[in-house]
């Protein structure tokens, strides 16, 4: 299969051609010649305005469901879900059945990805109950790039102390999705005008902001401690699925103290808002719930600033069991490996810069030769 790219932005940083518009000759799937005004006969031509190419990307956030529910995800079907979407590496939340939380299972995840690298990340506490804590150290040097009880915020902060003590002797990640769950206990949606109109029970934004002012005060103990010296030059507490426009302004405020902390939003958070429910469409049942038109504006604005480090597809994949029910009885998720891309350059009004991608051939060599 013979593909050329015609006049393409070619945007990757190691590559001696970034920034520069050229044709780009894929020849089975690698990219055999890139220069200005390719004359080759092929089999397909793409061309168009605006046209850019780029490395594959990495998604921070992904709900493997294998092992253990792989009726509504197998590792295969993900892979090939991660390629269309323009992604080579995606690093896995460890929720699956068993929970990742030993040797063997990073082992299995890092081997299982063909096209897509697979990054594990291993549990904090052991079945992510809040309880007990894995053996993180282990872990970390089989492979796991970060710690995470992923679906299940870490509520106890003794716990979560603890955990943020442990990880500073390696330099390791804590990954928490921050949510006071005592306060968003049966909540389906967002707390507020929608929430009351529709009689669903909300799940309040100050759920999230509480976790944030939690996590902050906590890390900042840490760091006081002098064993923790020496890993300040990164990121130690990256907050996952922020939502609200409060939350941002605490992250931004902690930045700007010098914690050491980053933080990510799922790309459907910059798309719907509360509004969007009063269908009752379980599709769009996600946690954090969907919020305000005013929320979104602070993303979006986050994002702009750099408040925000990562846009993440927060991609959880349902079985229709799951989504064809009653709104309150339907599971929480939303697919998005596929169209992160699509839904931020559609509803984008803040960022600059657009691309345009358009093969995954070409996605697939850069994954290769990376």
């Amino acid at each position: 299969m013979k593909i050329l790219i015609r006049s393409a932005k070619i945007i990757c940083k190691s590559s001696e051609f970034h920034g520069q518009t050229k044709d780009v000759f894929i020849e089975n799937g690698i990219i055999s010649q890139i220069g200005d005004f390719v004359d080759i006969e092929v089999d397909e031509m793409i061309e168009g305005e605006d046209i850019c190419v780029s490395v594959g990307w990495f998604d921070m956030r992904v709900h493997a469901k294998e092992p253990g529910h792989e009726y509504k995800e197998s590792l295969e079907s993900m892979e090939e879900t991660a390629l269309a979407g323009g992604f080579s590496e995606i690093a896995l939340l460890p929720n699956t059945h068993p929970v990742v939380q030993t040797r063997e299972s990073v082992n299995y995840l890092k081997r299982s990805g063909e096209k897509v690298k697979f990054h594990p990340m291993a549990a904090v506490t052991l079945k992510c109950e809040g309880k007990d804590f894995t053996e993180m150290i282990d872990l970390h040097e089989a492979g796991a790039v970060a710690f995470t009880d992923g679906e299940h915020p870490i509520q106890n902060p003794d716990i979560f102390l603890k955990s943020l003590q442990y990880l500073t002797q390696f330099g390791g990640l804590l990954i928490n999705h921050p949510e006071d769950t005592n306060l968003t206990h049966f909540g389906q949606m967002h707390d507020g005008t929608v929430s009351t109109f529709l009689g669903m029970k909300g799940m309040p934004q100050m759920a999230e902001e509480i976790m944030v002012m939690r996590d902050m005060k906590l890390l900042e103990y840490v760091l006081e401690t002098p064993f923790s010296q020496g890993f300040t030059d990164k990121s130690i507490l990256h907050f996952s699925c922020i939502s609200s426009a409060q939350t941002i302004n605490l992250v931004r405020m902690g930045k700007e103290m010098g914690l050491p902390i980053s933080c990510d939003v799922a790309a459907h958070q910059l798309c719907f808002t509360e509004n969007d429910l009063t269908d009752f469409d379980t599709n769009l049942k996600v946690n954090p719930p969907f919020r305000t038109q005013e929320d979104i504006e602070a993303l979006w604005e986050g994002l702009a600033d750099g408040t925000i480090d990562v846009i993440v597809s927060d991609h959880n994949p349902q079985d229709e069991e799951s989504k064809k029910l009653e709104f309150d009885m339907a599971e929480f998720g939303i697919i998005g490996l596929e169209t992160v891309f699509a839904a931020i350059n559609t509803n984008n009004e803040k960022l600059s810069i657009k691309i345009c991608l358009i093969s995954h051939y070409l996605r697939m060599y850069f994954f290769m030769e990376d």
